[in-house]
């Protein structure tokens, strides 16, 4: 594990710090600002094998509709026989059940673990609503394709560049939070030092011509100097106020909803700023006691399509997407026999496309 030799620019870090930023630790004091969720724990060492076994597929009786074979009696009996020799199984009847539960209460979910989500996963599921779970195996399917998560699994990741000798108990939890569509246009990530709001950034990285408007990033700065003043300043109630938070800003973007709260640590996403203009913004903030107490934060944008920044094009996390089709090949498969159905999928492709 190693230790953050930052020069100042970032908080000693240390396990009780990070374990602040834990969903379970902050939400319950952000509840009436914050999207509904519900906290499921713990989740036993079976379901963390699961997680991080070998190939992508869902825990048996997850899947809320049973799917009909088209294959004979015999040619079925092989199938099952050759996957029941794949692999391990798994099956969680009780936690499919709770997770069921909250998906009546809430119509759908969006899951994350401690710290992490599964956003670089959301090719699995439909692109008209991503992200959006409506079942256990949809909630399952997009922690297993996740690489995000997998920070969450050990003590060794989570608490990586803390100064400790002794690590606390950690233990992992699912968070199932209510999903709804979500306008990224209106998210934003603000970043507070010392008790100091002193920048706030675009959340996506996209250019969005309304944010070019002097007034309605004068809006934006405003709505969030406010929120942080009345609302996230004095419900954090931890002893170091360092600390990245992300909002959702409403429609008028006049308010807005507490998303998540991050570390002010190196692993944590600057987007448009770095960390040490951050530094340098408090220093001066610091240096000047009366300019402190009428600071009024940055706002970062992507002010042109050509901003450097932008991403308009690319599809994020694109390097973490595969094509549906091979995720649905490879079920039962190893490599070589996936390779080979795949190579007969190309060909057989091809032939329709020159018909």
């Amino acid at each position: 594990m190693s230790i953050v030799n930052n020069d100042g620019k970032f908080p000693c870090l240390t396990p009780d710090y990070i374990l602040a930023f834990q969903f379970s630790n902050w939400y319950s004091s952000f509840t009436r600002v914050s999207p509904k969720s519900t906290i499921i724990r713990p989740l036993g060492e079976d379901f963390k094998h699961y997680l991080e076994s070998d190939s992508i597929f869902v825990p048996e009786g997850s899947e809320d509709v049973v799917i009909e074979s088209t294959l004979s009696d015999d040619d079925g009996d092989d199938e099952r026989e050759d996957i029941a020799t794949a692999g391990e199984h798994f099956s969680f009847p009780e936690l499919d059940e709770r997770i069921r539960s909250v998906i009546r209460e809430y119509n759908a979910v969006f899951p994350k673990l401690n710290f992490s989500s599964p956003k670089d996963a959301s090719w699995v599921l439909p692109a008209s609503s991503p992200l959006k779970c409506t079942s256990p195996a949809d909630v399952y399917l997009l922690l297993k394709s996740s690489d995000f998560i997998t920070h969450d699994f050990s003590i060794e990741s989570v608490f990586d560049g803390c100064r400790a000798d002794n690590l606390p108990v950690y233990e992992l939890e699912l968070v199932l939070r209510k999903w709804y569509p979500v306008d990224r246009s209106r998210e934003v990530r603000c970043f507070v030092r010392s008790d100091v709001l002193l920048g706030i950034t675009q959340r996506d990285t996209n250019f969005y011509d309304f944010m070019i408007d002097p007034e309605i990033q004068k809006t934006i700065r405003t709505t969030v100097c406010n929120l942080w003043e009345e609302v996230v300043r004095p419900n954090w109630n931890f002893p170091q106020k360092d600390y990245v938070f992300d909002l959702l800003l409403t429609r008028s973007l006049s308010g807005g909803h507490v998303i998540d709260f991050n570390p002010y640590a190196p692993h944590t996403d600057p987007l448009l700023f770095t960390y040490e203009e951050l530094h340098e913004v408090l220093s001066k903030a610091v240096q000047d006691a009366s300019a402190r107490r009428t600071f009024f934060p940055e706002l970062r944008v992507i002010e042109s399509p050509i901003h450097p920044a932008a991403t308009q094009s690319m599809p994020a996390y694109q390097h973490n997407r595969v094509p549906i089709e091979a995720l649905t090949l490879s079920k039962g498969r190893n490599i070589v026999e996936f390779g080979e159905i795949w190579q007969e999928e190309v060909t057989r492709a091809l032939r329709e496309d020159d018909d």
